[in-house]
């Protein structure tokens, strides 16, 4: 019996495919400044060391900022 689930919900991005959903215009560095500046969309460690952002606070976050932008 296989469970359905929300795709979209559990998946995980690296750093680069974040880059690449807000126009491929900005470096990796820009978004480690905002990491350190903790403006970066919620980011999870894993043990070796790579990034992972869960799409759904990397959409939480962005909707976030095009109301401010407003």
């Amino acid at each position: 019996m296989s469970r359905t689930r929300d795709p979209k919900r559990a998946e995980w991005l690296t750093i680069a495919e974040v880059l690449a959903e807000l126009g491929g215009g900005l470096a990796r560095s820009t978004f480690n400044e905002w990491r350190a500046k903790k403006v970066a969309p919620r980011c999870i460690k894993l043990p070796n060391n790579q990034i992972r952002i869960r799409r759904s606070d990397f959409e939480s976050w962005l909707e976030g900022r095009t109301e401010e932008a407003a």
